[in-house]
């Protein structure tokens, strides 16, 4: 009896949960519906950035070292400073060099003069043609050394051999100075600079049409997000590309060339090249944040009649780290809910604000 009546509980309860289910159907849904915010698909042209890891570097750079050994007497600039074209940097003890000078001068003098007297003598037969000849030879022998000690004295002044910035010098007034071995200082040119980055040889073709395209100032092709996420506030311009392909890497460097005016790129700093790529094609742009991902794939919720439902996509690139490029799945004219994707299921009913459909987004 006791079974009997357990069992007529049981059967109860269950028929109470089957009319329940059957009402839900019957009446709509069960979940309250979901507000949420839409995005009308429409096409665009899609603008979009390549990255590639890049390096800056000087245009010109130079190495400072001495042509001529003795101790260092000057220093002509500061550690750091921007240096003009001809400006005086270095001064190497001069004394034993103006010595040197001086008693050249004096020993091209007296060649000349012997041999302006022996000259005289020549033409009237007086003297020996061979003692001419020497004297030829000795005055040709006090030029040449006097050339030399010259050449020795200007090159203990050392100037800046084009405009730039100088480095922190390698070496202290009193210093013992070697010629050609030590290294007092590096040079490098400022403005404009120059950044290199390596792209994939496949791309060839189309940095080569960039490169013979010309830029103007407006281009905004080629820019640079600096350490820090920092945008560079000037465009570039593609200088060249390298004379050969890296069989390793299967990439060539490509050059490119951007005004410096503040300082603000030194040789060695590490960025980012953008190279703007204009899709001339019409393409379906949505904000990413409308996308979700289950197993690898990628889906929106279009919403039909009040009603979410689950679609497949396929994704090609983001553009400007909010939008992406849908490569099928939606069409023109479809709205893909982008706030309150969390809490939708399929066929969840939905509620779009009372104040007003948000406007259509456009692509950059």
């Amino acid at each position: 009896m006791k079974n009997r009546t357990y069992l007529a509980v049981i059967l109860g309860v269950l028929t109470i949960m089957l009319e329940s289910c059957s009402s839900g159907k019957k009446g709509g849904h069960s979940f309250p519906p979901v507000q949420v915010d839409v995005y009308k698909v429409r096409e665009a042209n899609a603008s979009y950035y390549n990255s590639y890891p890049a390096t800056v570097v000087a245009l010109q750079q130079v190495e400072i070292r001495p042509e001529v050994s003795g101790y260092l007497t000057n220093i002509y600039f500061n550690d750091g400073q921007h240096v003009t074209e001809g400006m005086k940097l270095y001064g190497i003890e001069q004394q034993q060099y103006k010595a040197a000078y001086d008693v050249a001068k004096a020993n091209l003098i007296e060649a000349q003069q012997d041999y302006k007297r022996y000259e005289e003598l020549a033409k009237h037969d007086a003297i020996a043609v061979q003692t001419l000849e020497h004297a030829s030879a000795n005055l040709q022998a006090a030029e040449s050394t006097l050339n030399g000690v010259e050449t020795n004295l200007k090159n203990s002044i050392i100037y800046a051999p084009f405009s730039g910035t100088i480095g922190i010098s390698q070496v202290k007034l009193g210093s013992a100075i070697t010629a050609g071995q030590t290294l007092m200082n590096t040079l490098s040119s400022d403005n404009p600079m120059a950044v290199d980055f390596a792209v994939d040889e496949a791309l060839i073709g189309r940095f080569t049409n960039l490169l013979h395209e010309k830029a103007s100032e407006e281009d905004s092709t080629f820019s640079l997000v600096l350490p820090g996420h920092s945008i560079y506030p000037y465009h570039g311009r593609i200088l060249l590309l390298d004379r050969a392909v890296d069989p390793q890497t299967g990439t060539i460097i490509a050059r490119l060339v951007f005004p410096n005016p503040m300082n603000l790129l030194r040789p060695g700093l590490t960025c980012t090249v953008r190279v703007l790529n204009n899709n001339a094609s019409k393409s379906i742009v949505i904000p990413y944040k409308a996308v979700t991902v289950e197993m690898g794939e990628y889906f929106v919720f279009v919403v039909r009649n009040n009603t979410a439902a689950q679609q497949r996509i396929e994704i090609g690139r983001t553009i400007n780290d909010d939008m992406i490029i849908v490569r099928s799945g939606l069409k023109p004219g479809e709205e893909v809910v982008t706030e309150g994707v969390q809490k939708l299921r399929n066929g969840s009913r939905v509620v779009l604000p009372t104040a007003g459909r948000p406007a259509d987004g456009a692509a950059n």
